[in-house]
């Protein structure tokens, strides 16, 4: 399919119509930055973003087409406004349906799922497998999820997962999703990173997987300006879901939306209709061919998505600190690294020339004695409070190192990654305590 760009059409038509603006923004047009012109609010014919009935409705009828779904709804707020809207869909269902507003979430949560569960009053069962290796992965697989939901006395909603997660770990939706549908239970994924699944030959999209709402960052993966944002309905969506679905994203959103994203958001439909998925095939062989060479030469890498390399360079003798310093100083920036991880995102975009100067670069580094010391992880959790009473509570902030047998007050996570390894109203621990420290996270909030 062919898409039009109505939103953009519309902007640009208005922009040379030179008429006087006797409305916001306060630039007027008049451009300071270059791009002022473009910049419009809700005027007559601009449409409403979360009552549209014109350009916006038929742009986001594009990208519903594009993604094969019942529903997709635009966010200019970033992928936290789609999952903030998915979770009070969730919870607004449980209601109707007289059923206790409960969600199962995988513990890798970004900070955003903790923040909706404080504003909207939801209880969380934690699911959390043995085998959890670090707080950015939680390996939910079928057989898990099966023995959670067959023995769990109170059945939840929704199942909330993070896939891809911020290492490029891709759980396996499909299984996950008829697990759920099994006890009638619906999917919620945070595919924040993984807009471009849908595009690849086969399509490893959580919506044509069997997720039945999904919320996608376009601007993470695809050529939209930052804020961009999707909210995913599947085609099996219950009608009450559709019908409340731009009323729960208004209920999160500003009034005022930036029709610059609007704009990126409606281009992008034109782009991702022109060839995207041959171009997108070729990006990800190529990294494929990265990721290759660089095991072949000593290194680890971790996670299975498609345009995200991760590397785990202890066992090459280097942090991921390191690793990101280095690439630095080359004139690369990693997306984010830690002790343990470095983070390379790559899209069609990227120059083709970056693969070579990595792997030279990457390649060669002397090798060094492997680094043995191997992240923590809170496996033990004792829940006091609610988050919504522990967030909203009076709050102290005190050394970490004296925060034992304390209940956490705060999210305290730094963004990238927004995981955090400990929830609101939860007894801060001796391993709670050394996974901070780990962390860089030296004071903490907790419930005065």
């Amino acid at each position: 399919m062919m898409c039009d760009t109505p939103i953009c059409d519309f902007v640009k038509k208005y922009a040379e119509s030179k008429s006087h603006r006797l409305h916001m923004p306060g630039h007027k047009g008049i451009n300071l930055l270059g791009i002022e012109e473009l910049d419009i609010t809700e005027i007559n014919g601009a449409d409403v973003l979360y009552s549209a009935q014109g350009i916006i409705k038929r742009s986001r009828e594009n990208a519903s087409a594009l993604f094969n779904t019942k529903a997709t709804f635009y966010s200019t707020e970033g992928s936290s406004l789609s999952i903030r809207a998915m979770l009070s869909l969730a919870v607004m269902y449980a209601k109707a349906k007289e059923q206790k507003p409960l969600i199962a979430a995988g513990r890798n949560v970004h900070k955003v799922f903790v923040s909706a569960a404080a504003l909207l009053d939801f209880d969380v069962d934690w699911l959390l497998p043995e085998e959890k290796e670090n707080i950015l992965s939680c390996n939910i697989t079928p057989e898990y999820l099966e023995i959670y939901l067959k023995n769990t006395q109170t059945k939840p909603v929704a199942v909330y997962l993070t896939s891809p997660d911020y290492l490029g770990n891709v759980l396996d939706i499909s299984a996950l999703a008829s697990v759920c549908h099994k006890y009638g239970v619906m999917l919620l994924v945070d595919n924040a990173h993984g807009a471009y699944l849908h595009f690849l030959q086969s399509s490893r999209h959580p919506i044509a997987l069997g997720a039945d709402m999904c919320a996608d960052s376009a601007h993470k993966t695809l050529p939209v300006l930052t804020g961009g944002a999707y909210l995913h309905l599947s085609r099996n969506i219950h009608p009450f879901i559709l019908d409340n679905a731009e009323n729960a994203l208004s209920l999160f959103a500003s009034t005022s939306p930036s029709y610059l994203i609007l704009q990126s958001l409606d281009m992008a439909n034109l782009y991702l209709s022109q060839g995207y998925t041959e171009k997108l095939t070729r990006t990800a062989d190529r990294v494929a061919v990265l990721r290759i060479s660089l095991e072949k030469a000593g290194y680890k890498t971790v996670g299975n998505e498609p345009l995200k390399l991760t590397l785990m360079p202890k066992d090459y003798g280097y942090s991921g600190r390191e690793i990101g310093d280095i690439l630095l100083s080359h004139g690369m920036v990693c997306e984010f690294y830690d002790a343990d991880h470095a983070v390379m995102m790559f899209t069609t975009d990227n120059d083709s020339s970056v693969y070579d100067r990595l792997e030279n670069l990457l390649i060669s580094l002397p090798r060094k004695n492997p680094i043995l010391s191997a992240p923590p992880c809170v496996t033990s959790i004792v829940k006091v409070m609610s988050v919504r009473d522990a967030l909203l509570s009076p709050w102290e902030e005190i050394p970490v190192s004296e925060s034992k047998g304390r209940v956490l007050a705060n999210i305290c996570v730094s963004c990238p990654p927004a995981v955090p390894a400990l929830v609101c109203g939860e007894v801060i621990t001796e391993e709670a305590i050394k996974c901070f420290e780990y962390y860089g996270i030296d004071r903490i909030r907790v419930v005065r």
